[in-house]
């Protein structure tokens, strides 16, 4: 199972770079998950959006959904082979609206996923965790059949004592991390300390730290999690087009 990342700014793109998008990758089967800001373009780099088999959302704010409806205009006016007569795109429906735009005609088809349950997906498991987040959203833990790799999608979230478990040995852990450990006030998101105390406490092989700040200095942000992860667990800050095995 592979990684890719689209897009890793939080809120809004900055420098030519957009926001929450990732493209799992297991033999032939391709996961687009989260569809942010600038994913379409930065796609495109990897492969034809035609060869996409699903989308995965994690929620429904815009810096994670913002290119949706140009890849469903995609799907229905481009031509070239599909990897799927209709694209299906997989979200939650505790926002009946939202859930609602997921389908296209003739392009793509919203799929419900219910959270409580493991999300089959070709090669692919998900199983979910409510988050922390002012609208619902939910962190998805995908794991590859085959080999049992496994990829904890925070996604959006403030911390809470529910995603070390959920986080548990997972082989990446792929974090919100929107504030430096400085951040004062409210926080929907993980600070840089937050997220390499969850990789510590879950025991995580590797923390990847992304929905990144626009501001400050990111190296800063990696140190400030390497220092509460621990020296064992390698910390990184996610750069686009940067490919992980799991």
């Amino acid at each position: 199972m592979q990684l890719t990342v689209l897009g890793c700014y939080g809120g809004y793109p900055h420098n030519g770079i957009g926001t929450s998008s990732y493209l799992i990758t297991s033999g032939d089967y391709h996961l687009l998950l989260d569809c942010g800001s600038g994913a379409l373009l930065a796609l495109e780099k990897q492969l034809s959006p035609l060869q996409l088999n699903a989308v995965l959302l994690t929620h429904y704010h815009h810096d994670h959904t913002a290119d949706l409806g140009v890849l469903q205009y995609e799907w229905q006016l481009a031509q070239g082979d599909k990897a799927e007569p209709r694209l299906p795109i997989y979200g939650h429906t505790a926002d009946p609206l939202n859930f609602g735009s997921l389908t296209w005609p003739d392009s793509t088809v919203g799929k419900a996923y219910n959270p409580a349950q493991t999300l089959k997906l070709g090669p692919l498991t998900v199983d979910f965790l409510p988050t922390h987040h002012p609208v619902p959203a939910y962190a998805p833990r995908i794991t590859e059949t085959a080999t049992g790799a496994t990829l904890a999608f925070t996604a959006d979230t403030a911390a809470f004592d529910g995603l070390t478990d959920w986080a548990k040995s997972a082989d990446v852990l792929l974090a919100d991390t929107n504030f430096y450990a400085n951040h004062q006030g409210t926080a929907w998101h993980l600070t840089s300390t937050q997220a390499g105390e969850l990789a510590k406490h879950a025991g995580v092989k590797r923390l990847l730290l992304t929905h990144l700040p626009q501001t400050g200095n990111l190296q800063q942000l990696a140190a400030e999690a390497q220092e509460a992860a621990g020296e064992a667990i390698p910390v990184e800050v996610v750069k686009p087009q940067s490919i992980y095995k799991i």
